[in-house]
């Protein structure tokens, strides 16, 4: 499905109400971003906390998750509200399309989307290894790995806040 096409629906499953399961156009909403940045924070922090205490295959979902409240606060301060995670990429592709932000589809990509040609134990993107670590029968995830998964996670961070605050 095309981003235009899969918007629309994502558009139209909005329209069910308060808990819908799309997209749902709102005021913009500068206050509701600045909440999602704290929540992207909290979870940002939470990745080291995790390893600290003995839960860093917990990290890695803090690790998606800091990054995923960042593009809700794009959202919010668009004038979106989103119910759905593949609603909010839609939308985010289409703002990267129209240049309203200066993330990549490449690194949207990195971030969220799954390669079903790539081992899924050897693979870098975020989602892989939060995927690898939420189904698997591991509690840790291995130093190097860990390395790898908040290095990237700070980039995408950083690169993500500039959007929201731009």
């Amino acid at each position: 499905m095309s981003t235009e096409n899969k918007l629309k629906h994502c558009l139209k499953e909005g329209e069910s109400g308060e808990r819908h399961k799309g997209l749902k156009k709102i005021e913009i909403n500068k206050e509701l971003a600045g909440r999602y940045i704290k929540k992207a924070l909290h979870n940002f922090n939470a990745i080291l906390d995790f390893k600290n205490i003995g839960y860093s295959d917990w990290s890695a979902s803090a690790a998606f998750y800091s990054l995923y409240h960042l593009l809700l606060a794009i959202l919010a301060k668009k004038g979106f509200e989103s119910r759905n995670q593949s609603c909010t990429f839609a939308l985010i592709e289409s703002m990267i399309d129209n240049g309203e932000i200066t993330l990549t589809k490449e690194e949207l990509k990195e971030m969220f989307d799954k390669d079903v040609t790539e081992d899924l134990a050897h693979s870098s993107k975020i989602l892989d290894i939060r995927e690898s670590m939420q189904y698997s029968a591991s509690t840790s995830m291995e130093a190097e790995e860990f390395n790898k998964l908040t290095n990237r996670t700070k980039f995408l961070f950083d690169k993500l806040r500039i959007d929201v605050e731009r």
